[in-house]
């Protein structure tokens, strides 16, 4: 998968997403520390272990560099930007259930501000799955010759030995 590139002087205004957010009874917000179980549970749940350990790191930056987005007190997206590599974003997900309501954005835009609000003038989107999306809502453009990117020669999950109960 490839990199995208983000011009983040030229970002779409955060405000107008999170209103329609809360009209939606949904709350996006930076993550708070003492929320990290629960959202890497999500997180683990819904999409990789491998993503909630990316955003552990996100956890510990100051400020915090990971949204959530909430209804009814449950977690049902996240996004994170300064994990993997310095002026990145991601990983980012949205709970199947709640996809095509605008969620996605407010994350993406959060995050964005927030590598903004840092001093970067651009941003990097690494290892992009929906390319359509990120072009369409913040202009994103593919960088040439970036696969496999920063995700190249990724350990591999050692199988059990031969006769070996697997693991409980």
């Amino acid at each position: 998968m490839s990199d995208m590139l983000v011009n983040l002087l030229k970002l779409p205004p955060l405000e107008p997403a999170l209103e329609a957010m809360r009209r939606a009874s949904v709350v996006v917000r930076r993550a708070a520390p003492y929320e990290i179980t629960r959202v890497r549970r999500f997180v683990e749940q819904h999409f990789t272990t491998y993503w909630a350990d990316e955003i552990s790191v996100g956890y510990a930056n100051k400020p915090v560099s990971v949204y959530l987005a909430i209804r009814g007190g449950e977690v049902i997206g996240f996004s994170a930007y300064e994990c993997t590599r310095r002026g990145f974003f991601g990983p980012t997900g949205v709970a199947d259930s709640e996809r095509g309501q605008g969620v996605g954005k407010a994350l993406l835009l959060a995050s964005l501000h927030g590598l903004a609000q840092m001093g970067y003038a651009y941003g990097i989107i690494g290892g992009v799955g929906p390319v359509e999306f990120y072009a369409r809502t913040v202009g994103a453009t593919l960088i040439p010759d970036s696969t496999p990117g920063v995700y190249a020669d990724p350990l591999i999950e050692p199988a059990p030995p031969r006769g070996a109960e697997p693991p409980r």
